[in-house]
């Protein structure tokens, strides 16, 4: 698996390349990570709907192929975006994301800070007051018997710092996470994040770890690249 960081890249051209990389890929290709950062814009997913989409302003909203709802790009943020084959790699998707969720929080014990899945809501939170606590959420994935309902996702005393949107094609993955490392924040107010109105996003920088793009990205890179591996 190549690990490649691209810096700043534009949304559209990486889908486009990624797809492109995606359709022309065969048995001998090697796995990729691509690391990137993004201009400020909005993405919908396939999941998602206008109303989510409260004030976009001068920000740019744009149509995308992965799943999920609406989120947003922006700089300080860093996006990684992982090209593999699942059947080579051995394991099916729900494995994949919930190696994604690892990679991120295995980078957010590298800064001290605590990461938390939540059952239903795909992607990693923090506790707002106390972002190193170890203390298990009620809100934790838990063993439901067969047959009875998912739960419906509550965040109470949550916010959201890092959120995945992916796409599956011929085995074959494309998009991936974004985790928030020191960005302006106001953007999100604009909608409702990931389809949940009134859900706080935060970053690393409002939590109070203090760090550089370019080291969230080589810690992110790296756990990604252990992670995924079969």
């Amino acid at each position: 698996m190549d690990l490649r960081f691209l810096g700043r890249t534009g949304y559209e051209a990486t889908v486009v390349a990624m797809q492109e990389f995606t359709r022309t890929r065969n048995s001998a290709t090697r796995d990729e990570v691509w690391v990137c950062e993004h201009s400020p814009h909005f993405t919908q997913g396939l999941a998602g709907k206008i109303e989510n989409v409260l004030n976009p302003g001068d920000i740019p909203v744009v149509a995308t192929n992965r799943g999920g709802q609406v989120t947003y790009h922006g700089p300080g943020q860093v996006v990684a975006y992982p090209l593999l084959d699942l059947q080579r790699m051995g394991y099916f998707v729900k494995e994949y994301v919930y190696r994604l969720e690892d990679a991120v929080i295995r980078t957010l014990d590298h800064f001290g800070v605590t990461g938390h899945r939540v059952a239903g809501a795909p992607g990693i939170y923090v506790r707002l007051d106390d972002p190193r606590s170890h203390a298990m959420l009620e809100q934790r994935p838990q063993h439901r018997k067969p047959g009875s309902p998912a739960p419906e996702p509550h965040f109470e005393g949550l916010g959201k710092i890092a959120a995945l949107g992916i796409k599956v094609s011929r085995h074959s993955t494309y998009h991936g996470v974004a985790l928030n490392v020191d960005m302006d924040l106001e953007p999100y107010l604009r909608i409702n994040p990931c389809g949940y109105a009134g859900l706080r996003t935060v970053d690393l920088s409002t939590i109070g770890v203090q760090t550089t793009w370019d080291e969230a990205a080589s810690v992110l890179g790296r756990q990604l690249k252990a992670r995924l591996s079969p």
